[in-house]
């Protein structure tokens, strides 16, 4: 029954030349968009929403769900060439997918980008089609606000360990994150933190000025400094893919990510972005190359671009099985559906099956072609290496600038961007953790929402919260995690 309704969501995507030019509009807009820094596959369904109710509903469906899988990937190309990652989801990629570019390895990690990419998106579509209601029930079920904040703190406990010189340093690095995300108001009463008294800041520092800040204001700095110095190397130009023994050196680091991303994704709010950095932490755990994670370790990449993929399937359970949307982009989604008079939910399957099985087709044959697309686009955008510093330098700062007012229109925001970039310029330079502010930052605000949601369910009953079992699990997991940090710290 399951094949024959792919089959049918198939041929009504092939169902005519429209409908196959608005799949590869999605495709193409994806990449591009999601290479942009600051203007990510987000501003490109914004532009089309009001245009999506002109078009039948299989073709307006279809063109976010391929523009969701495109665009997650997109922004991994200038993260590993220039460490500009294209949205927060690829931020972890930068980490070791940037260094991999200085060692001349940048064709390596594009070509493991592009493969995972596709391999975490394929298997959470086919996870997908098996399961969509099934897992949508059990995640709401024993998933709330008091799971998230344990898996939020779970998380951070991971991420001292990321990129420091130090443990110390490394704490330190994740807290000046948190310090950064309590400024704006409370989320709970309303006050205002640490705005000294300026009105832009009542809405809290903007991510997205942030990372372009901390990666590409931050690099362009570093590569003056060297070039001044008298320490700068052009990068080493080289197209050389992995091979098939790096894939498999690789198979349990994907099949983590897999699951990581997928778990992730189901659970509404999580998205993406924190699937990426989660995927990472654990892959730089459990690796037999820990030390050479932030320096160019092709796991690092590996990890962060097959869960952020695999995340964007698994967001399409909730919102298709509850109608809960899991992102900004799953959101525009929602309003797709409404302006076609359909409603995401249960009765989705019943009553508009066919549309469902459009999305389903969509996705699986769109990470089908990023393996095509991001391979001759990888053959091109590699040729961008060899334009002389000086020009790309001012091109990166143009760009980030653009892409830093973009997203609100706020000139404050282009300030905020050069402020960040100065200070992660010199924190890199004293060994603390840019990978770990940038979690913190992510981290504190998903944090203290679901924290204060929580107390409110439990009624501020601390016992209550503890006796949940997978909030018990993974605050065990917590203090395993640094209880292991400190042992290796004080016998170093």
């Amino acid at each position: 029954m399951a094949i024959e309704l792919f089959f049918n969501g198939v041929l009504t995507l092939l169902s005519s030349p429209a409908s196959v030019a608005i799949f590869f509009a999605g495709l193409v807009g994806g990449l591009l968009f999601g290479a942009i820094p600051g203007v990510s596959m987000l501003t490109l369904g914004a532009i089309f929403l009001p245009f999506s109710g002109l078009l039948p509903a299989s073709d307006a469906i279809m063109f976010y769900s391929v523009l969701y899988c495109s665009g997650t990937y997109g922004g991994a190309i200038t993260a590993i060439l220039f460490n500009i990652p294209g949205a927060p989801e690829n931020a972890p990629t930068a980490f070791d997918g940037y260094p991999m570019t200085q060692q001349g390895r940048a064709g390596q990690a594009i070509g493991a980008a592009v493969t995972c990419s596709a391999i975490g998106g394929t298997c959470s579509v086919l996870l997908m089609m098996l399961a969509t209601p099934m897992i949508a029930d059990w995640a709401i079920s024993n998933f709330g606000p008091p799971e998230i904040f344990a898996l939020v703190l779970f998380g951070m406990t991971v991420a001292s360990s990321v990129g420091a010189q130090t443990l110390w340093k490394g704490w330190l690095s994740v807290l000046l994150g948190l310090i950064v995300a309590t400024v704006g108001l409370d989320p709970v009463a309303g006050i205002e933190r640490y705005n000294f008294g300026s009105v832009y800041l009542l809405a809290g520092i903007h991510f997205i000025p942030l990372i372009l800040g901390f990666f590409a204001i931050a690099e362009v700095f570093v590569q003056a400094e060297q070039r001044i110095t008298g320490r700068y190397q052009l990068p080493i130009f080289n197209t050389a893919y992995p091979s098939l023994g790096d894939f498999w050196r690789l198979k349990i680091a994907v099949v983590r990510s897999v699951i990581i991303g997928f778990f992730s994704g189901v659970l509404p709010g999580i998205g993406a972005t924190l699937a990426a950095f989660l995927s990472y932490n654990e892959g730089h755990r459990w690796s037999k190359n820990k030390s050479n994670f932030g320096h160019g370790e092709l796991e690092g990449v590996v990890s962060s671009e097959t869960a952020n993929n695999a995340a964007t399937g698994a967001a399409m359970i909730p919102l298709l099985a509850l109608g809960l949307p899991g992102g900004a982009l799953t959101a525009m989604m929602i309003s797709v559906f409404q302006m076609h008079n359909m409603e995401p939910g249960p009765l989705v399957f019943v009553n508009s099956a066919d549309l469902v099985w459009v999305v389903f087709a969509a996705m699986f044959f769109a990470n089908l072609s990023i393996l095509l697309l991001g391979w001759l686009e990888t053959k091109t955008v590699l040729h961008l290496l060899r334009i002389p510093f000086q020009f790309l330098a001012l091109g990166i700062i143009v760009l980030a600038s653009i892409g830093a007012y973009a997203v609100r229109s706020l000139p404050m925001d282009v300030f905020v961007m050069f402020i960040a970039g100065i200070v992660a310029f010199l924190l890199r330079r004293s060994g603390y953790s840019v990978a770990g502010i940038v979690l913190g930052v992510i981290l504190g605000k998903l944090g203290e929402q679901n924290f204060a949601q929580a107390m409110q369910m439990v009624t501020y009953d601390y016992l209550a919260f503890v006796t949940r079992p997978f909030v018990a699990i993974l605050l065990a997991a917590a203090v395993l995690t640094v209880s292991g940090s400190l042992i290796r710290a004080f016998k170093a």
